[in-house]
């Protein structure tokens, strides 16, 4: 996507994670704990990778896209496929992209990388404030 910006690439740590698997540091159960939602969103919004699993070695890895940002309202929070995301960069103020990796197998679930879509805010602009108000007594 040529859009991304500020992207942050979790590979180290995750090449760390499952070299303390592999070498019997780390449990099973503690990295293949994706939570229902997780793998809901995995099943319906998931994109299937060209990378298998790299704990069950049985499936190959789906995608999940989840973008956060102030403008986004009621969007934010939510699971994105590529093309969605390619319509809210062009449509959005700036939002950020997590980009989980889900085994449906065996539940491995890791964050691969983040990066930053939609229009830059202008120098000097203020982001747009939620306009929610906060309760005072």
């Amino acid at each position: 996507m040529p859009g991304r910006r500020s992207v942050v690439d979790y590979s180290l740590q995750r090449r760390a994670v499952l070299a303390d698997v592999y070498a019997g540091r780390t449990g099973l159960f503690e990295v293949c704990d994706a939570s229902p939602y997780l793998s809901r969103a995995a099943r319906y919004h998931g994109e299937a990778t060209d990378d298998g699993c790299p704990i069950c070695r049985k499936e190959r890895l789906i995608r999940v896209n989840y973008v956060y940002g102030d403008s986004l309202g009621p969007t934010s929070g939510q699971a994105k496929t590529e093309a969605e995301l390619v319509r809210m960069d062009a449509m959005q103020e700036e939002f950020t992209v997590y980009a989980v990796e889900v085994c449906r197998g065996c539940g491995w679930n890791y964050l691969g990388f983040s990066y930053v879509l939609g229009a830059e805010p202008a120098p000097g602009h203020q982001p747009r404030r939620s306009r929610r108000r906060v309760a005072t007594e």
